[in-house]
């Protein structure tokens, strides 16, 4: 039986996953890729802010990924063959798995190895994991998920490399490079932005071999392995901290989501991120969101930032869905709901969000 590969796309919070996987789901090449978003937090946004033909996503917000991954992929996974079977949905001939950025791999990989019932139609073919040239350093001093990250992976992509000044460009990169040389040495670096750059070499893998990896990438997914094994171990409840915060990944980085329900000045919002970024942008893993402004009726704003860095909004058409609520989307460290709350209460002088 002919098996669809799978391509696990990973890398920490705000390196481009979501961007590269936008332009990988627009080039004619890829139109019959099927695509599982998975994001850490209350409120899913990629399935909006990720622009794709319908019925080309399946997204799904499963709160602290490393508990409850394991049986999402498979049931979401079982789900998309089933509706292929029904013909729900169009024939596909390769299917991407966006992880949150704060994802163990482990968890995915050896699901996607192991489990007899997935391993009748697909196949994990190849593991691509993003790096920002702009705090890629940083992040891999900071989170062991980012260095694992990058040890799993079969293509390894520099992104944002635009953004870093040239006087400074060729230094920093090849500092980063040698880098992810000694973590992953077999992995191909790539950086997105250069000319020769095609989304097929990404693509280009074959069955994923976890012995071909470095570091302590067997014992990870042997790990695994014990754990599902463990004849007393309860999925949903049993790894060692509670699962009513599906917001709680560790016990500093939380994510939270507030909701405006009236449109928001866009100079005193501008304003209010820039002192946020200058103010607390070391702990600021992740923002993102969709804006509803005075200035422009109609008109949603789309808004990225990672630590001090905002990258330019991006003015939609129309809005992607009936609610034209204000939805930003935090992700922190060290950053309690309250601080972030009084925040905005102090800026914002008509304050009237709602925390969910």
């Amino acid at each position: 039986m002919d098996r669809v590969p799978v391509t696990l796309l990973t890398g920490f919070l705000g390196s481009g996953k979501s961007t590269l996987l936008t332009q990988i789901l627009h080039d004619p090449g890829f139109a019959d890729t099927a695509v599982i978003v998975n994001e850490f937090g209350e409120v899913g946004l990629d399935g909006i802010l990720i622009h794709h033909e319908d019925g080309q996503i399946v997204e799904m917000t499963s709160g602290c990924i490393c508990c409850t991954i394991r049986g999402d992929i498979r049931q979401t996974l079982l789900k998309l063959q089933r509706d292929l079977d029904l013909r729900k949905i169009p024939n596909f001939s390769r299917l991407v798995v966006e992880s949150t950025g704060l994802a163990d791999p482990a968890p995915v990989i050896h699901t996607l190895m192991s489990d007899p019932f997935l391993d009748n139609h697909y196949m994990l073919g190849g593991v691509i994991t993003t790096i920002d040239a702009i705090n890629g350093e940083e992040t891999l001093n900071s989170h062991k998920e980012c260095l694992k990250q990058i040890a799993v992976a079969d293509r390894l992509v520099i992104t944002k490399t635009d953004l870093i000044d040239e006087s400074s460009n060729l230094e920093k990169l090849e500092k980063l490079k040698a880098k992810l040389s000694s973590i992953n040495p077999n992995a191909p670096i790539l950086c997105c932005h250069e000319q020769d750059f095609e989304f097929s070499s990404l693509f280009n893998t074959s069955l994923y071999d976890p012995n071909s990896k470095t570091m302590n990438v067997r014992q990870w997914l042997n790990d695994e392995a014990n754990i599902k094994n463990e004849k007393i171990h309860n999925h949903q409840h049993s790894h060692g901290h509670t699962h009513q915060d599906v917001t709680r990944h560790g016990s500093d980085i939380r994510s939270f989501t507030l909701v405006f329900n009236q449109p928001i000045e866009i100079d005193s919002f501008a304003k209010a991120l820039e002192v946020l970024a200058f103010t607390n942008g070391a702990n600021l893993l992740r923002l993102k969101g969709i804006v509803n402004t005075k200035d422009r009726p109609g008109k949603p704003l789309v808004i990225h930032g990672v630590q001090h860095v905002f990258h330019d909004p991006v003015w939609l058409d129309d809005w992607p869905d009936e609610n034209h609520q204000t939805r930003l989307v935090f992700i922190t460290n060290k950053i309690d709901r309250e601080i972030l709350d009084d925040f905005f209460k102090s800026w914002l002088g008509s304050y009237n969000g709602q925390w969910q």
